[in-house]
């Protein structure tokens, strides 16, 4: 256990990626005191991969990133603007707002913050918001889709 926990440490310490640095350290306790066969081992790393939201996730963000090309996140946020963004706090209700409409077309949390979660941080920080509370919003606005 000590090998699998020093490994492990010694990687992140030195720079690797914490996916890399828990692969090397899993595999090198394996190989070194053989507590599975290789052939369990080769099955189980497989398996982990195997899963449909680990699919997903990459292709949620291009949908979010294909909708800021086109343009869709620019219009959904300029209609936002002009429903609330008049009122005092306007701007944060226009992020709620924008992500309420963004998530209703994608369903996801995950292109909600990637599409107009970079539009909508942008316009809060060139207006004044500190980052921590746009960013804040924005993260919790973007759970709209699930939910």
């Amino acid at each position: 256990m000590l090998l699998l926990i020093g490994a492990f440490l010694l990687l992140m310490i030195i720079g690797t990626p914490v996916a890399v640095a828990m692969a090397v350290a899993s595999l090198s306790y394996l190989l070194i005191y053989g507590v599975a066969p290789d052939i369990i081992a080769a099955q189980r790393m497989i398996a982990g991969v195997e899963s449909f939201p680990l699919i997903a996730v990459p292709f949620f963000i291009l949908a979010g990133n294909l909708m800021n090309i086109a343009g869709v996140t620019g219009r959904i946020y300029h209609f936002a603007l002009s429903l609330v963004g008049w009122m005092k706090g306007g701007l944060a209700q226009v992020n709620i707002i924008g992500s309420v409409v963004f998530s209703g077309m994608s369903g996801t949390a995950l292109a909600d913050a990637a599409g107009i979660g970079t539009i909508e941080i942008k316009a809060m920080k060139d207006h004044g918001y500190p980052v921590e509370a746009a960013v804040g919003v924005t993260a919790a606005s973007a759970t709209l889709g699930p939910i």
